[in-house]
């Protein structure tokens, strides 16, 4: 099978990524050949050195879901294990870009990097490309308002609370995603149902405060939420910081389904309050503003 080749691992699968799966599409349509992306997963730095690899900002099937949504014919996994890492620059040419993905042309970013201790760069896959007959394209960097997009300083902007500013690079609002647990039944019984969402791990979460969002089922049902991330600075003796989501206009039983939460922006910090009926008036403005 003929693929044009998006390569790279795509975390976040920001407006960047995206061009590179635009790309992609654009070389298979004259080479008469499939749009395909091929990830890696764990991401390379996860496995060759660990204890510098920062969280993701999407799950593997949320990347998986984007990059097909971007307009991949093909999504393919490369698992990245340390005997992958060991390939020489021909040996993963040979093995993973001719025989097992078929590439006629391969797209990457200019920092690119491959092979037995990175030591293969673009310069180094164009000419090992003229000589196994694909071609090379190295997509360039994309700009926002002037800034470089990278999937590490939209973690920078999340963890910083600044939603608004990670979703201008996305081209969509950030999220975290996990199954609805069963919490302590708090918010029920002040008037303010909540889902408390315990997150699938290694995901970046962003600062202790209160957003407004958008909660996505499963099913694909959205709906408006006023989302709480801290630890319940009102109530005594709650230490670890919870995910939770009041949904607007919705009254069904969520506990142990799966659930995405998305940040469209920055309301409030978090802050202790003096009585519990302060905390509800609190509680139903932010919803108010979540609605807005």
């Amino acid at each position: 099978m003929r693929r044009a080749v998006a390569l790279g691992t795509f975390d976040g699968v920001h407006l960047g990524h995206r061009r590179v799966v635009e790309i992609a599409v654009e070389h298979a349509r004259h080479l008469d050949a499939r749009a395909a992306v091929a990830t890696f997963h764990p991401r390379p730095i996860s496995v060759l050195v660990p204890e510098r690899a920062p969280d993701s900002l999407i799950t593997l099937a949320r990347r998986l879901e984007l990059l097909a949504a971007a307009g991949a014919e093909d999504v393919l996994v490369i698992e990245f294990t340390p005997a992958l890492a060991a390939l020489s620059p021909e040996e993963f040419t040979d093995r993973v870009l001719v025989a097992e993905l078929g590439a006629v042309e391969v797209i990457v970013g200019r920092n690119f990097r491959f092979g037995r201790g990175r030591s293969g760069d673009v310069n180094a896959l164009r000419t090992l490309g003229d000589q196994r007959g694909f071609g090379v394209t190295v997509a360039p960097l994309y700009e926002v308002d002037g800034s470089r997009v990278s999937s590490s300083r939209i973690r920078e902007l999340v963890r910083l609370g600044d939603v608004e500013g990670a979703g201008r690079l996305l081209g969509r609002p950030p999220s975290v995603e996990g199954q609805v647990g069963t919490g302590d039944g708090r918010g029920r019984e002040l008037g303010v149902p909540t889902a408390n969402l315990e997150l699938e791990p290694g995901l970046v979460r962003p600062a202790e405060g209160v957003y407004a969002g958008d909660a996505v089922l499963a099913d694909g049902r959205s709906f408006r939420a006023a989302i709480s991330i801290g630890s319940n600075p009102t109530f005594i003796g709650v230490d670890e910081v919870r995910v939770e989501a009041h949904l607007l206009a919705f009254d069904e039983d969520l506990y142990g389904a799966p659930l995405r939460v998305e940040f469209r922006r920055y309301l409030r910090g978090q802050r202790r309050f003096a009585t519990v009926d302060e905390l509800v008036r609190q509680m139903r403005e932010d919803i108010v503003a979540a609605d807005a």
